[in-house]
């Protein structure tokens, strides 16, 4: 990406108005950033650790310009698990388990710790005046979970996305996003596993990127 303000231009000069997002009506989303996914977590991946920095750069400045700030979370517990982890999980393996330290928000968010019996039930837990945790029970955070409403009661319409793993939960909210009429602002390098073509790909359905510095200036 270029300078702040060469990217500012691009939005105003160069892109559809229809996707160009909002980000005075804009939320940020954080996928996954819980100590089980980060180095020296249970089930590490690779690249979490070093986007935090990024991450925790966009909280700063949405908690600072008072806009809504979810975190979503994963949380393994019984049967209700996606089927590519079934056996992992049958087998004993301990993975963001409910109420473990493991399955809390990395420290370096400043998040108390979860509730897991509110989380499971559906509920948001309401963390900061501006900021809740929500569970996914699938990789879409909007999958079986009351997000949509959430943003839509706040004037939302452009979400900002950054967390872990982007070919699997980022990828699939940034999709269930784009069909729910959403704006989609990917902060690039504050997403663990994405390239290049990830981003191309998701610039066929409208969703841009940026880096977390230009987003967090940009909201300033």
């Amino acid at each position: 990406m270029g300078r702040y303000g060469d990217w500012v231009s691009t939005l105003e000069e160069r892109l559809d108005p229809w996707i160009a997002p909002h980000l005075a009506t804009s939320a940020l989303l954080v996928v996954d950033t819980q100590r089980d996914f980060v180095d020296g977590g249970s089930s590490p991946i690779a690249g979490t650790t070093q986007v935090l920095p990024a991450i925790a750069r966009l909280l700063e400045a949405y908690r600072s310009a008072s806009r809504p700030i979810v975190h979503i979370v994963r949380l393994y517990a019984g049967d209700d698990v996606d089927l590519v982890r079934r056996s992992a999980i049958a087998a004993g393996a301990r993975m963001a388990s409910p109420g473990t330290a493991g399955s809390q928000i990395v420290p370096e968010f400043g998040v108390a710790d979860l509730d897991p019996d509110l989380l499971l039930r559906g509920g948001l837990q309401q963390v900061s005046p501006t900021e809740v945790v929500l569970f996914k029970p699938r990789w879409s955070a909007f999958h079986r979970t009351d997000l949509e409403s959430h943003l839509r009661e706040r004037g939302v319409d452009t979400v900002v996305v950054a967390g872990c793993n982007y070919p699997n939960c980022p990828r699939a909210t940034i999709v269930d996003a784009s069909e729910r009429d959403l704006r989609v602002l990917i902060a690039a390098d504050a997403i663990s596993g994405v390239d290049d073509r990830h981003l191309e790909e998701a610039g066929r359905i409208g969703a841009v990127h940026a880096t977390a510095a230009e987003i967090a200036a940009a909201l300033d």
